[in-house]
């Protein structure tokens, strides 16, 4: 079944603004969310349609995309829009943050807002690395040393922040519910609790190593492939890279987001390369054969028709960037550009002479055709 347009599927329209769209988001996944439809797929599958649509909508970059190339913008090898591990369940609350979540369906009976912290909520922070690399880097694809900063579960007490041979106790200020309440006026507002984070579990006696942090700041350095034909903006994600997690809680990911450094020669646009190559006059009007450069460091040979024109373009297969989904590549276009010769000697000069006496129209039809048009525009 074909895709629903995004703006549709949000019942907005292309100039709304991001508030707009978030509004109207929150609006339809308050009403599908499946903890308030236990066990309904139509409701289920509408609400991973509306976070799909926020996902995409929500973001500049991808916004505009979707604007320029609709669904085919992110589908296929060369799309990025794989929703397949998409926490789509989860989405609202990521988005909107848990208390709103939380107190939501807690006045509809609910028992979420009255949960302690899992030990999934401990886990450590995500990180990014900003990796700039070459044009042939990216052709070739490289073993990259990364270098930076990071927390580490600390040993000793294994990332529980408790100095080993005692346990935490039960949070004075929740009564271990992880959650208080205060009233204000006719309203109850239910919070995470400030004393314990939300873990129900206070450390009378902090580990002397982390001082009960439960890890330590460290230096790292580890090594990753950059795949060949990552291109400009590619994010790389290292799963549990990031920082350390808490109570037994796992690690973030290490985020690398690539750029790829403007080359002296070639410009890219996705998997093709593209150049101006230089030809000299005389090569442009007899004819010849050069050598341009590849970017895997070789050299092709190119037929330079007689007659070539300022501004052909000249196509040779897969002598572009490597495509990453797949073993093929792009394709390199060379733009011929007539160099009109300077500083001509005396001798040069009185053959250009002799040249433009010979000329006609059959040597210049291009001359030839505008002079026509421009006649009968003078008779005006």
């Amino acid at each position: 079944m074909a895709k629903r347009d995004y703006y549709e599927v949000l019942g907005v329209v292309k100039s709304s603004s991001v508030d707009e769209i978030k509004k109207a988001y929150r609006k339809l996944a308050l009403k599908y969310h499946p903890d308030r439809n236990k066990g309904d797929k139509a409701a289920e599958a509408k609400f991973k349609e509306a976070s799909e649509a926020y996902h995409i909508l929500s973001d500049k970059e991808r916004r505009t995309n979707y604007n320029q190339f609709g669904h085919a913008a992110f589908e296929g090898a060369g799309g990025r829009g794989d929703f397949s591990n998409f926490d789509f369940t989860n989405a609202f609350s990521d988005i909107f943050g848990s208390d709103i979540f939380d107190d939501f369906f807690e006045g509809f009976g609910g028992t979420r807002g009255r949960r302690r912290r899992r030990s999934s909520d401990f886990r450590g922070g995500d990180l990014r690395y900003d990796l700039s690399i070459s044009l042939e880097d990216a052709y070739n694809g490289k073993k990259q040393e990364i270098n930076f900063s990071s927390s580490d579960k600390c040993e000793t007490c294994d990332g529980y922040g408790a100095e080993p041979g005692t346990k935490p106790i039960s949070c004075s200020a929740c009564g271990g519910q992880g959650q208080v309440r205060s009233s204000q006026g006719f309203f109850t507002i239910q919070q995470t609790c400030p004393e314990c984070a939300g873990s129900g579990e206070q450390i009378s006696s902090p580990c002397k190593e982390c001082k009960g942090i439960g890890k330590k700041q460290t230096k790292k350095k580890i090594f990753t492939n950059v795949p060949k034909g990552v291109d400009d903006g590619t994010r790389i994600r290292l799963s549990g890279k990031g920082e350390a997690g808490i109570k037994g809680a796992g690690s973030g990911d290490l985020y690398i987001f690539v750029s790829v450094e403007p080359h002296s020669i070639f410009k890219r646009s996705e998997e093709n390369l593209f150049f101006e190559f230089p030809i000299s006059l005389a090569d442009a009007a007899l004819g010849a054969i050069v050598e341009v450069p590849t970017i895997d460091g070789g050299k092709a040979k190119v037929k330079i028709p007689a007659g070539t024109q300022n501004g052909k373009q000249f196509r040779l297969r897969e002598k572009g960037m490597p495509m990453m989904r797949n073993k093929n590549y792009g394709d390199l276009y060379i733009q011929a550009v007539t160099e009109v010769p300077v500083s001509l000697t005396k001798e040069q000069k009185n053959l250009l002479e002799k040249f433009k006496k010979l000329e006609d129209t059959k040597t210049n039809p291009i001359m030839k055709d505008f002079f026509e048009k421009a006649k009968k525009f003078w008779r005006n």
